[in-house]
């Protein structure tokens, strides 16, 4: 569906978003005399929609890959879903700083951000607008509508599947907004269309409003492995519970690691494998069917043609080519010479960038190990992960060399495999023995071999965490990973972090993204998080 959609959309799902939002953002319907009744006489209108949804996390605008943007007030390619997401989770943390110097984006490495830093305006600003459609599709596939509508039953059964798709998202998008700005406003399909101030819900709230939806569609959705590539299905309603319960005790102060056990085991029995190909084949242009994707749970599909974007993976692979990298080598027509990362990532690898490990992706000639002026690119090693380019090194559709084919796997079974076993040395339950052969099978792929390999001494919590950033560095995870370790803010010492070149500890309060001052000047049923 992803791969052949372009990416539309209908007039109405806007219409309410200014609830939520930023006053600069100027959110105008693509052709405000379209009525929701006209738009879905055309009973694909539905699965357009829906793919939407979708698209929403991989494109910022109307027509690709700028010109006709979702939200105003920040680039087009800036304001991308992905690219926000992974600003935060990335450039946040040891994995990852950005040489460039657009507005703010440096305080967020430094941890230095405000609560005008207009980068987290926009991550907010992109989360309600999912939000705000989901909850629109919701109202417009109602039993109600349908049956005004006189929707025949085949396409109803079809709608009722597409509705537990929407669900999932939505819930994805406010587990991101739990995670990255705790206590938020909260808006439902059951709330009113037009201008109205939200209500703050509380993080604990949340929490369970997010766990009810997902337990609400486990059995609504299409099964585990059977729904189109790119689209949610069963086991990414499970692994999306499992990332809510293994952070449990950050969201609402009480373990939950039982539960964690429960799900992964149900995502690593629904028949996904960790793919005999080499690691790296996991983040190339037909990593949808080079063999890496009997591994992959949920991605983010991008399509050189179809999804074009200067955010989400054109970003990603651009920006992490400079100095004497050769573009062509990654399938694109030019680096743009920003994102690179610290000494601390390269010391999770014995040997560093020459590691036995192979899953230790970095491009050192001409680049210096440390970073002593963030804005010099060739400071700090260069992360060769993702690539536009297939298995036989040939670039991907776009013969342009500016928008990639490569997807971004958002949940995969290494992750659910990561999850267990920490979810078993943090008294969860499980299996140790189950832990540590899920560890090794991915150490197995990464070595070639089992001289990698690890026994049940070795499965501790500092091992989990560093694991867990040598197998999914630069996908997403490591802001969350160091929260729930207690090793973000004001423990845990990386390059620039607190804006010295050695680093130095932050306020525990910047656990938490702060809310934007714009919406506070707004909306006066919200309380900024402490500290800020």
């Amino acid at each position: 569906m992803l791969r052949t959609i372009k990416t539309i959309f209908i007039a109405f799902t806007l219409v309410f978003f200014a609830q939520s939002c930023e006053s600069e953002l100027d959110l105008q319907p693509e052709d405000n005399r379209l009525t929701a009744d006209a738009a879905f006489e055309e009973p694909g209108a539905y699965k357009a929609f829906l793919a939407k949804l979708y698209a929403g996390l991989s494109v910022s605008g109307q027509q690709g890959p700028a010109g006709d943007p979702d939200l105003s007030g920040l680039d087009e390619g800036f304001s991308n879903y992905l690219r926000l997401y992974w600003s935060m989770q990335e450039l946040t943390t040891d994995e990852a700083v950005i040489g460039w110097n657009d507005g703010t984006i440096k305080d967020l490495h430094a941890q230095t951000w405000t609560s005008g830093n207009e980068f987290i305006r926009t991550m907010y600003s992109r989360i309600f607008y999912q939000v705000a459609l989901t909850n629109e599709f919701l109202r417009q596939t109602s039993d109600k509508k349908l049956d005004a509508r006189g929707t025949e039953s085949n396409l109803r059964s079809e709608i009722q599947k597409y509705r537990a798709e929407a669900r999932f998202l939505r819930a994805l998008t406010y587990w991101h907004a739990l995670d990255l700005f705790g206590n938020v406003p909260f808006v439902t399909e059951k709330d009113p269309i037009g201008a109205f101030l939200p209500t703050q819900i509380k993080s604990k709230d949340l929490y369970s409003y997010i766990e009810t939806e997902l337990l609400a569609i486990e059995n609504e959705i299409i099964g585990a492995r059977e729904n189109d590539y790119g689209r949610a299905d069963q086991a990414a309603v499970w692994m999306l519970l499992s990332k809510l319960y293994l952070n449990a005790e950050v969201y609402i102060e009480s373990p939950q690691y039982d539960k964690v056990i429960t799900y992964t085991t149900k995502v690593i029995d629904a028949g996904y494998s960790i793919a005999d190909n080499p690691y790296y084949q996991l983040f190339l242009a037909d990593n949808d069917t080079n063999g890496t994707q009997s591994e992959v749970i949920f991605p983010i599909t991008f399509d050189g043609l179809k999804t074009q974007s200067y955010g989400g993976m054109t970003f990603l692979i651009h920006a992490s080519v400079g100095g004497s990298m050769v573009p062509a080598e990654f399938g694109i027509n030019g680096g743009w010479a920003g994102l690179r990362t610290t000494s601390k990532l390269v010391e999770q690898f014995p040997g560093e960038a020459n590691s036995a490990d192979k899953r230790a992706l970095f491009h050192t000639d001409g680049q210096t190990k440390e970073i002593t002026n963030i804005s010099n690119f060739t400071n700090g090693y260069a992360v060769e992960k993702y690539r536009n380019v297939d298995v036989n090194g040939v670039a991907g559709s776009d013969q342009t060399g500016d928008f990639p084919d490569t997807d971004f796997p958002m949940f995969r079974l290494a992750d659910a495999y990561l999850m267990y076993a920490e979810a078993v040395v943090r008294n969860g339950g499980g299996s140790e023995a189950n832990a540590v052969t899920y560890i090794n099978n991915l150490r197995t792929r990464a070595y070639g071999n089992t001289s990698g390999n690890i026994t049940q001494s070795s499965l501790t919590k500092d091992f989990i965490l560093a694991e867990r950033s040598r197998e999914l560095y630069w996908e997403a995870h490591r802001r969350t990973d160091l929260i729930r370790f207690g090793k973000f803010s004001d423990q845990g010492l990386w390059p620039w972090k607190g804006n010295v070149p050695q680093g130095k500890t932050t306020e525990s309060f910047r656990d938490l993204m702060p809310l934007p001052s714009t919406d506070l000047g707004i909306n006066t049923n919200l309380t900024q998080n402490p500290g800020y």
